[in-house]
């Protein structure tokens, strides 16, 4: 009796700790001190700029990292990814809507579900090949399904949400 007491406190007190830092992050965000390479805005409940989510790029590599290997239609041969999984980043921002709105250096946009950012599915990516994407390939930012993993992601639908120099995100009810 007296482990499982012990064992219950210890319990408690992890899930305390667990809830704890991601209260902090929610109710105290961090602010960009390198240039803003991503703006969130719309339905989020986390910010940190006057109704806004922005990142620099040590803010995106602080979340957890993700990398996968893939082949895509705009590039030759398999390239590594590595970048934080759209869902992760919507829970963390406390995004709740129905769709984002992805939009590039040039104003181009494109809509993407917000049920399509789920584990496994497309990340954020910041690094190509190991190395930060720059704007002349495809950075700082592209949004990256992984497209060998499933035939559901090799459709023009899912290559058309494959947004890079990805700079703004608002996330729409």
């Amino acid at each position: 009796m007296k482990a499982i007491r012990m064992f219950l406190k210890n319990f408690i007190a992890v899930i305390a700790i667990g809830l704890g830092a991601s209260l902090a992050w929610a109710n105290d965000m961090p602010v960009p001190s390198g240039p803003v390479i991503l703006t969130v805005t719309g339905d989020i409940s986390n910010t940190n700029h006057e109704g806004a989510a922005q990142f620099d790029y040590e803010m995106l590599a602080e979340l957890p990292v993700t990398t996968f290997e893939t082949t895509t239609i705009w590039t030759e041969g398999a390239q590594e990814f590595t970048g934080v999984e759209l869902h992760v980043l919507a829970e963390k921002l406390g995004a709740q809507g129905g769709y984002l709105i992805a939009s590039a250096i040039n104003d181009y946009h494109v809509e993407i579900p917000l049920s399509d950012a789920k584990d496994g599915g497309p990340i954020l990516a910041y690094m190509r090949n190991g190395s930060e994407m720059t704007i002349r390939n495809k950075g700082p930012l592209w949004i990256v399904y992984p497209y060998d993993s499933d035939v559901v992601y090799q459709t023009e639908t899912i290559y058309s949400r494959s947004i890079w120099q990805l700079d703004r995100i608002k996330v729409i009810k």
